[in-house]
């Protein structure tokens, strides 16, 4: 089995949730209709969502759910954004993280190109955290126009930690909404949705351990939310369709049993990912550790380096003949390696950010899959670093 490092993009489906999912795929019932089945399958969907409201601390009533993250983002940023221009044509402006995930900076772009937005991208220092002051010089100069402040729990790629809730504050002093991608924290830091001050938080089941296509978008009670999709008017009326009850259920009770875990798994998670980057350290010189060196500022399975002269997208495929597993901090766009984003708001210059490499550790994470990566490291970074250099000799002649 290879040495699966790569758990921020998905990670395995645990027993109780497939378990769950499997159960509730032996059952019919539609939980909009009125029959006794229907009844049963309404019944599973209120007892899961009572469970993933107890899970992230927040209200019965405002889990919406949805097929995932992307689509929990698309309905938080696109609903708030339509509701309030619509009250007042004046708040045009999107205030937004540098570094958000692209289900949610794909999602503001799309708004800028055909709705009309103005979008302000917020700055973020080198380990990645947003900049409060320039969010309040902001809203103290544009506070009339801003339709609503998206900004993530937990980045992606280097781990680091947003202060959603003090970023809240600030907004809700100027009468702004707050949306925050929480997909990358539920599960693996305390969410509280309550205590955070966000009006909208996004989630997803498959990044703690439930099935892929589960989601939902936790929305405060009384905020109203222009529906992205038309029907039936399930679900508050802002997310039409008919409920995929196993799903449901099994991402209730991998959240449960996420939470339930989080403090002890942490802390396990949080010494492996100290023994890897000590490795890979150890291992070549030049490495550098990208996001917050704090543990407390950051997610604790997250591992994010960059490694000179080297192309990101090369180590990975060296590192997967050699049974590990993990991903890059690039983004691929139409067949070309470009580099992420993220680092470069952080201040990086693209050769130094193509060079990414993110290792994310998880519930089946082994002391052996660290060792693993550590030894297939050195090896794969010498042959890409001399793939490097021949390329450039061949440029240069």
């Amino acid at each position: 089995m290879p040495a699966f490092l790569d758990h921020a993009s998905t990670t395995p489906l645990r027993p109780e949730a497939a378990a769950a999912v499997v159960e509730e795929l032996g059952h019919v019932g539609n939980a909009s209709s009125l029959h006794s089945s229907g009844r049963r399958a309404r019944r599973v969907v209120e007892e899961s969502r009572e469970a993933l409201a107890e899970a992230v601390g927040a209200g019965v009533s405002e889990v919406v759910l949805t097929s995932g993250g992307t689509e929990a983002d698309n309905l938080g940023v696109k609903g708030l954004y339509w509701a309030r221009r619509a009250a007042d044509p004046r708040r045009r402006r999107i205030l937004a993280g540098a570094v958000e995930h692209h289900a949610v900076l794909d999602v503001v772009e799309w708004l800028a190109e055909h709705e009309g937005a103005e979008v302000t991208w917020l700055p973020v220092d080198t380990v990645g955290r947003v900049d409060l002051d320039a969010l309040a010089a902001v809203l103290a100069e544009h506070a009339d126009e801003v339709a609503l402040l998206t900004l993530m729990w937990a980045n992606n790629e280097v781990g680091t930690l947003q202060p959603v809730q003090r970023a809240a504050e600030l907004a809700h002093a100027a009468g702004v909404p707050v949306h925050t991608d929480a997909v990358q924290a539920v599960g693996h830091v305390p969410v509280d949705f309550a205590a955070s001050g966000a009006d909208s938080l996004a989630l997803s089941a498959h990044k703690f351990g439930g099935p892929v296509g589960a989601g939902a978008l936790v929305l405060r009670r009384g905020l109203d939310l222009v529906a992205v999709q038309h029907g039936g008017g399930q679900e508050r009326g802002v997310r039409s369709g008919t409920l995929d009850v196993p799903s449901v259920r099994g991402m209730a009770v991998a959240a449960a049993a996420a939470v339930a875990e989080l403090g002890s798994e942490a802390r396990r998670l949080g010494a492996l990912r100290d023994e890897l980057v000590a490795g890979l350290l150890d291992a070549v010189p030049g490495v550098v550790v990208r996001g917050d060196p704090d543990p407390a500022g950051r997610l604790p399975g997250h591992a994010h380096v960059t490694v000179p002269d080297c192309e990101g997208d090369s180590l990975l495929y060296l590192l997967d003949a050699r049974g590990v597993e993990c991903s890059t901090g690039s983004a691929c766009q139409a067949g070309v390696p470009r580099p992420s984003h993220v680092l470069l708001a952080m201040g990086l210059d693209p050769l130094e950010a193509r060079g990414a490499l993110r290792f994310s550790l998880g519930r089946t994470t082994t002391a052996a899959d660290v060792e693993a990566a550590v030894a297939a490291f050195a090896p794969a970074v010498e042959r890409a670093q001399r793939a490097t250099r021949a390329a450039r000799t061949r440029r240069a002649s």
